[in-house]
């Protein structure tokens, strides 16, 4: 389900990974580690405010081991 209208300032998980240039995927990982927050929708539709994603943008990411990256050895 896609929102017909959004508030302005808000983007789906969609919208969220095409404007940082990465998977929705990834936008779900960087919730579940606590990097982005949920500014409203549903639980399977959430949407978030465009400052946060580009703070989550920026921030810096933690690595775990096993990660693929450009430091993987």
């Amino acid at each position: 389900m896609e929102y017909l209208s959004l508030p302005p300032g808000r983007l789906t998980t969609s919208q969220a990974a095409t404007a940082c240039g990465v998977q929705p995927g990834t936008i779900r990982d960087w919730v579940r580690r606590g990097i982005l927050t949920r500014s409203g929708g549903s639980p399977r539709h959430p949407i978030f405010r465009v400052e946060d994603v580009m703070a989550a943008k920026n921030a810096p990411k933690p690595s775990r081991p096993g990660q693929r990256g450009v430091n993987a050895a």
